[in-house]
């Protein structure tokens, strides 16, 4: 068994400037932008402690006849999940900063591996990215990463196949993600293939404008409570935003949280935390998805600033 005495105020951001399994170049530069937009200011103006780690080694593209770039995804993933496991072991929250969501294989799967397998993940995005290379049509890993960590088959044979199997050996445990223990959250571009297997909690942006804020937070909770995870990783791609508030994106889609929204989630989740009670906590947060190269100065990584103050208890009135 585990031992783990979590000191929710002690931090480490850790960033991963890796870009080269989705469709657009940039996100590489999401790490430097969004500490530009003051995101270890915004902690430590919450008292909290913020050590900032640097970033992982980014390496160059590699031609492959297998999975596109897999070589510098390994290298990149594998040196980010040492560092989550450093962090966690230390009773610190990683908070990583990407990057395309690839890159959460990392976080997530040292999380899975310190906790023993004990693990809600909440996965706020546009896109379930529960493809496996069987499955998807672009052939982007960055649409892959909880089928990765949820240990599905490649649904392929050759040097893909291989590939996918070794990515999975090295960075998921034994006990790999439940995705009944998975939420998604804000989703709206889902491939054919991929709705057969959300079986946790998929909350749909049809059921947010439907149901309210308020009550598709108050389900999430639910679902981590009956769940019975003690430990909670928070995934957050920018994507998740409207593209109209929130441009800084290499796979925005329409018809997204407002900027309100969007903090009232952040709000609802830290009350929930922070509920006397609450038979889970915080260990991990994930920010990805940020593009430079298609923001308007900055005003998506200030979002994803502002949005992980929330997250930390930043309120109106203090």
């Amino acid at each position: 068994m585990y031992f783990y005495r979590l000191h929710w105020a002690v931090i480490d951001v850790i960033g991963a400037p890796f870009d080269l399994c989705g469709k657009r170049l940039g996100s590489r530069l999401g790490p430097a932008a969004v500490r530009l937009a003051g995101l270890v200011e915004a902690l430590e103006a919450l008292r909290l402690q913020v050590s900032d780690r640097g970033d992982v080694s980014a390496l160059p593209a590699v031609e492959s006849d297998g999975l596109r770039n897999f070589q510098p995804l390994l290298a990149c993933v594998k040196e980010l999940r040492a560092m989550g496991l450093e962090t966690l072991s230390r009773g610190r929250i990683p908070v990583v900063i990407g990057g395309e969501h690839t890159v959460a294989v990392g976080g997530v799967g040292a999380a899975l591996e310190f906790f023993e397998g004990d693990l809600g993940l909440l996965w706020i995005d546009a896109h379930a990215d529960i493809n496996s290379p069987g499955t998807t049509d672009s052939g982007n890993l960055h649409g892959m990463p909880i089928a990765a960590l949820a240990g599905l088959p490649s649904g392929k044979k050759g040097l893909i196949d291989k590939e996918w199997r070794e990515f999975q050996s090295a960075l998921v445990p034994k006990r790999k993600l439940d995705l009944e223990a998975t939420i998604w959250y804000g989703i709206r571009d889902v491939d054919p293939a991929e709705r057969s297997r959300l079986a946790g909690c998929p909350i749909t942006m049809h059921d947010i404008d439907r149901r309210g804020i308020e009550a598709t937070v108050a389900r999430i909770d639910d679902w981590l409570r009956r769940s019975g995870v003690r430990q909670l990783w928070i995934s957050f791609d920018v994507d998740a935003l409207d593209p109209v508030l929130a441009p800084g994106t290499g796979t925005g889609v329409r018809g997204g949280l407002t900027y309100r929204e969007a903090h009232l989630t952040a709000e609802l989740i830290r009350e929930a935390l922070d509920t006397r009670g609450c038979p889970y906590r915080l260990v991990g947060v994930d920010v990805v998805e940020t593009n430079p190269l298609f923001d308007s100065q900055n005003e998506t990584a200030k979002m994803a600033v502002e949005w992980v103050a929330s997250l930390f208890g930043k309120t109106i009135l203090g």
